[in-house]
């Protein structure tokens, strides 16, 4: 390949840029938000400058190449289908086979002098280094967790610190997530709220929309305390397992939000929005399993079959409450 065909990126983001990672902070269009797998210039490299692998997602490609502003760099870009490191390295697209094919499909030997190849350490479970080394001559250097180390680790001599090598899941990285969470809740619950509000009360679309929203206030704070509260209080609420955290906090959340609204239920009622706001929380509290540091992909599997099953029970007898409630008062 001619080097002087290999596009050249910016470590600078656009109006455009910005404006993309607020719309997939809120889970809209995440699918397609990637860029083309390849090859790309940062700067002005040469045979002998760095090569480093990320994903094709465009929120990984684009945060990496704002942290090389004044490094002249070669950038990998594996086909991930559109999914950031981590994630894909689970799912094996960000993996061995695919990272000795993008070398070859790219003629990365013609373009340096080198034989390195500067792999996420969050991308180790997908990829094999020494298999790489065998299939295309090329050796795996894991780096840094944070892309905003990679300036010190370069000067190192690609030798990360301890702390390089630490992952964090700081309450501003929790909150960075949130939005995805509400994103997927809201594309539910607004639907729903609407065919109650044309089904049930009367007067205005409007009126009967506020009313379906007052009267499940309950239940919304328990969506709310399972997708916003949980992620953000993560480390200080007791127990291990996810959908353990989102049924404390949401009893407490959701149980004061009853105490608040006295006159609005029957005793019938009270138990079935608890229940139901309490399950919500715990539900949705477990989703974020899979965006935390905090367990494994065999964790989630084990906590998903034991959790799922009282969820399950615990709005079927929820339903059950409120069919007799129906019948009775």
């Amino acid at each position: 390949m001619d080097p002087r065909t290999i596009p050249t990126v910016s470590t600078r983001l656009g109006l455009g840029d910005r404006l993309g990672r607020w719309r997939v902070r809120w889970g809209l269009g995440r699918k397609g938000y990637r860029v083309e797998p390849g090859l790309y210039r940062v700067g002005a490299p040469n045979p002998e400058s760095p090569v480093l692998v990320t994903a094709n997602y465009k929120l990984s490609f684009d945060t990496l190449r704002v942290e090389l502003e004044g490094l002249d760099t070669w950038i990998l870009v594996l086909d991930t289908k559109g999914v950031n490191v981590w994630c894909a390295a689970g799912k094996g697209s960000f993996g061995t086979d695919e990272l000795v094919r993008r070398v070859q499909s790219t003629g990365l030997a013609e373009v340096v002098s080198h034989r390195k190849l500067i792999v996420p350490q969050l991308g180790a479970t997908g990829v094999a280094a020494d298999a790489v080394r065998r299939s295309c001559g090329f050796r795996v250097v894991w780096g840094p967790v944070r892309g905003s180390d990679l300036g010190a680790f370069l000067d190192a001599g690609m030798r990360a610190t301890d702390d390089m090598r630490r992952v964090t899941f700081t309450l501003g990285e929790r909150a960075e997530l949130v939005g995805v969470e509400v994103a997927a809740v809201l594309k539910w619950m607004v639907p729903i709220a609407l065919v109650l509000a044309l089904v049930f009360g009367g007067g205005s679309l409007l009126e009967r929309l506020g009313s379906v929203v007052y009267k499940g206030l309950p239940v919304l704070t328990g969506l709310l305390t399972g997708t916003v509260l949980v992620p953000l209080l993560l480390p200080w609420i007791p127990g291990r397992a996810f959908s353990l955290k989102g049924a404390l906090l949401g009893a407490v959340v959701v149980g004061a939000t009853i105490l608040l609204m006295p006159s609005v239920y029957t005793t019938a009622g009270k138990v079935l929005v608890f229940m139901l706001g309490t399950t919500a929380a715990s539900f949705f509290a477990m989703q974020f399993t899979g965006a935390t540091t905090f367990t494994s992909p065999s964790g989630v599997e084990w906590e998903m079959k034991r959790a799922l099953p009282f969820h399950v029970g615990a709005l079927a007898a929820a339903l059950a409450i409120g069919a007799v409630s129906l019948f009775v008062g």
